[in-house]
């Protein structure tokens, strides 16, 4: 850990400012680069995050770095924070100044459209195949991190002694890091996830109850666990801090914003007003496509993500959508 102190972040949105907050305060000499250098001067200027985290304020250590090619300069270890559809033209853009040798911790969530892969395996496309990247998930909501309430993540990688060292470092009195050689599961759960979280806000929407978000909370785990399976994750990943764990979270917190853009339409919006009305990146919606296509490739059955999908993109109203789930044959559980 002590060889790790120079931390260059990359996104400057809640999660990657949340990380400097929590780095800055460990001791480590953090950077952070945005793909806007307008928007990344503006939170220097005020030393807050006003778009995604107003009302806390930033630490007078954290540098601001806008050039691509300073970026990485001296950089023990990379964070990469930043929107899962974005990663292949941030890190297109950003490749030619990045060592190899040097590890990525990232905290994005997602599966990109059209190549269908988890956020390591994009750097991995676009960087190199042998890049290093641990990935730290889990139930994390940002402002609860600043506040300093307890929390728990995983750090997630196939060299343990990486990951142990992710541990060690973003371990703090209120945030305790496990570790899990899983990436794969870490990963899953933590994109699709997103995909349950909007059909449990569409449910808070039309008010359809407890006991509906829990049945779909319990069946939204089974299915997130036969794609996972599918694609060679560990089982006991999905009942872990990064699944089970992270699916709760991201389903009954009032600021999530996949919850909270799904219960937009439960309410009546449709998904362009939705969208328009979410500070931030919905990641949620974009990651429902890339896993109906993957659930179609591995045949696995998920119809919660199906209806979903139907919702969003098909213009299938709520209540049929609804409807055909609860008429659908009955089986074992």
């Amino acid at each position: 850990m002590a060889a790790m102190k120079n931390i260059s972040i990359i996104g400057d949105g809640a999660m990657g400012s949340v990380c400097a907050m929590l780095l800055c305060e460990k001791g480590c000499a953090v950077r952070m680069w945005g793909y806007d250098s307008k928007q990344l001067a503006e939170i220097q200027r005020k030393r807050e995050n006003v778009k995604f985290l107003p009302g806390y304020k930033l630490p007078d250590s954290l540098i601001f770095e806008a050039r691509d090619s300073e970026i990485f300069k001296n950089a023990d270890l990379i964070l990469s924070a930043v929107p899962c559809q974005y990663m292949r033209s941030v890190f297109g853009r950003l490749k030619n100044h990045f060592d190899i040798s040097v590890p990525i911790v990232s905290v994005t969530k997602g599966i990109e459209n059209g190549s269908l892969l988890r956020p390591s395996q994009i750097l991995s496309d676009v960087i190199g195949s042998n890049v290093k990247v641990v990935v730290l998930s889990g139930p994390t909501i940002a402002d609860e991190l600043i506040r300093k309430l307890p929390a728990t993540a995983t750090a997630a990688c196939e060299d343990e002694q990486l990951a142990k060292i992710v541990q060690e470092i973003f371990t703090t009195p209120s945030l305790r890091v496990y570790r899990n050689t899983d990436i794969i599961g870490v990963e899953l759960a933590g994109a699709m996830k997103n995909v349950i979280a909007i059909a449990a806000g569409i449910v808070d929407g039309i008010k359809a109850g407890d006991n509906a978000k829990a049945a779909l909370l319990c069946r939204g785990l089974a299915e997130i666990t036969r794609l996972g399976l599918a694609l060679g994750a560990k089982e006991q990943t999905f009942s872990g801090l990064s699944g089970l764990g992270d699916l709760v979270t991201t389903c009954i917190s009032p600021t999530g914003r996949n919850r909270s853009f799904g219960q937009r339409i439960g309410m009546g919006q449709n998904v362009k007003q939705a969208i328009e009305a979410t500070v931030s990146v919905v990641e949620g919606a974009a990651t429902c496509k890339s896993v109906v296509e993957l659930a179609k490739q591995h045949h696995i059955d998920m119809p919660i993500t199906e209806a979903v999908h139907e919702i969003l993109f098909c213009g299938k109203a709520v209540s049929a959508a609804i409807e055909e789930l609860m008429r659908r044959k009955l089986k074992a559980e």
